[in-house]
């Protein structure tokens, strides 16, 4: 085994873990808090139950078979195999970013003043979000139907082709003549739930700012100092936004080169799912950097063990 494949495959396997474990976590607390704390749950939180359970799913089976490739295992899928796991990838993976565009228009909402003609929209947003949801879903399903129809697994597990691949599965010959179609239709959705994120977002943090600036000088000199809220989901809106776009380009473009490249290489496959897996493993770290969930439920466990230290000793 050669150091750089020891590498890549340490890599893929702490990414995935990573990914795995931070988005289940969090989702965990979301569950607990909906069952034990529902008093305290809000609106948003199903909001981010379903990105980090999406963002979950799309890290495992983005990266699955470039991990069992990498341990040397020659046919990991068969014809069926493909089909389901790339569906359910490609499914997923449109999710994040349905959901993500979903959540920055939730929050702008949220916090439109009373006196903006957009206000009437305010009592609507929870039948407005399930609908969003709904239209997303069914809309990812049936576009992805097409790589249940086009993909197939590799017979020689050493073909690398053109351009971009999957170690495990390719495209049918018979269906490259509508890949431009295809990627065309992938990229139209993709483009317009990013430009609605960006321009939602852009918004609030406008918003925000504004707030923040009309609000300094009700501020004590003994709050100046700290960090205002305004400022700190600001900086969490920009740092998401900034997040999902480049590593969105940036997967867009390694992706359409190889589609379009003549040149053989072997290692774009393992790239393009690195990067496309990025945005999945870090989004619940940056979108619960300003939540109160994760001390809520620290504040929970410290009144528990206090309570079964008391009973212990009798108190």
């Amino acid at each position: 085994m050669s150091p750089s494949n020891a590498i890549l495959r340490g890599f893929l396997v702490s990414q995935l873990c990573v990914g795995v474990i931070g988005n289940s976590l969090i989702f965990m607390l979301y569950v607990y808090s909906f069952l034990v704390r529902s008093h305290f749950s809000r609106p948003i939180d199903h909001i981010f139950m379903h990105l980090v359970l999406v963002n979950m799913l799309t890290v495992i089976f983005a990266m699955i078979s470039y991990i069992m490739s990498s341990f040397g295992v020659r046919h990991f899928l068969d014809d069926a195999g493909c089909k389901a796991v790339l569906y359910v990838f490609r499914v997923t993976r449109g999710l994040s970013i349905c959901t993500t565009s979903i959540l920055s228009t939730f929050q702008t909402i949220t916090i439109i003043p009373s006196n903006s003609k957009w206000a009437w929209i305010k009592p609507k947003l929870s039948t407005w979000t399930c609908c969003s949801f709904l239209f997303a879903w069914l809309i990812n399903l049936l576009i992805y139907v097409h790589v249940i129809e086009t993909v197939v697994a590799k017979i020689n597990y050493t073909d690398v082709g053109d351009g971009y691949y999957h170690v495990y599965c390719k495209i049918g010959l018979t269906d490259l003549r509508n890949k431009e179609l295809f990627l065309g239709v992938i990229l139209t959705g993709d483009v317009l739930f990013m430009t609605i994120m960006m321009l939602t977002s852009f918004y609030m943090v406008t918003l925000l700012y504004k707030h923040r600036k009309g609000a300094r000088h009700l501020r004590s000199q003994s709050l100046s100092c700290k960090t205002a809220p305004e400022h700190r989901a600001t900086h969490s809106i920009l740092l998401l936004v900034s997040c999902f776009v480049i590593f969105y380009l940036l997967n867009n473009f390694i992706t359409l080169y190889g589609f379009y490249t003549h040149e053989r290489i072997p290692t774009l496959g393992v790239i393009v799912v690195i990067v496309s897996s990025f945005y999945p493993t870090v989004c619940p770290f940056l979108l619960l950097s300003n939540n109160k969930i994760i001390s809520q439920f620290i504040s929970s466990l410290s009144i528990l063990r206090i309570t079964c230290f008391q009973r212990a000793f009798g108190g």
